[in-house]
């Protein structure tokens, strides 16, 4: 779980701004973002795409790849850019760290 975050688009939409003509790789799941309106044609290559995510890519004229379709495209991953999802962003890493009620400690308890 930890080594595969999701990425949503809004994320991959400003991440790809700039890079047109280049394929997206996200070892994780692409997610769909109610708060992005309009979705740029993207080229994405990803483990796991939810159903609105792969509908709202495809709408706008973009294209959702897994990982064998892009070997057989590009097999030495040129004009690519891999991404990947915030890793810290689990629930389980608030309990991580110093001991809770150690001076200066920001870490959750397991109550």
């Amino acid at each position: 779980r930890k080594s595969k975050p999701p990425l949503s688009i809004q994320k991959l939409a400003k991440l790809m701004a700039g890079k047109d003509g280049k394929i997206a790789v996200v070892v994780g799941t692409v997610t769909d973002d109610k708060r992005l309106f309009e979705v740029p044609k993207l080229s994405v290559c990803a483990m796991r795409f939810t159903e609105t995510a792969r509908a709202s890519i495809l709408k706008a004229g973009g294209e959702c790849l897994t990982f064998d379709k892009l070997a057989m495209r590009s097999p030495l991953g040129k004009g690519t850019v891999l991404l990947r999802g915030p890793v810290k962003a689990r629930a389980a890493e608030r309990h991580f760290g110093k001991a809770p009620g150690v001076p200066h400690s920001k870490t959750a308890p397991h109550v």
